[in-house]
């Protein structure tokens, strides 16, 4: 199957490079939205009310790192089923 050429000789990405894409691009808005969320959500969590408010030091990090992950894993699957609809 001859590869689509573009107006100015390069070539066009394969549908896997485009989910590939998808999912980098999804990945990191969604690590941006989970350390937005996942910071105000460590910082105002409360942890055995009347001790604390919220975590400290390698706790918050640990929070806030899983939530990253957890949310850039989400939305980046999502935006590469997305875009492996659209090839």
């Amino acid at each position: 199957m001859p590869v689509a050429v573009g107006p100015y000789g390069q070539s066009q990405p394969t549908c896997f490079d485009r989910v590939k894409m998808g999912f980098v691009m999804g990945c990191a808005v969604g690590m941006a939205a989970g350390a937005l969320f996942g910071t105000f959500s460590c910082l105002s969590s409360i942890q055995a009310y009347f001790s604390r408010i919220g975590m400290r030091g390698r706790e918050l990090m640990g929070g806030i790192g899983k939530t990253m992950m957890q949310s850039g894993g989400t939305f980046g699957t999502f935006m590469a089923i997305g875009m492996g609809i659209r090839c």
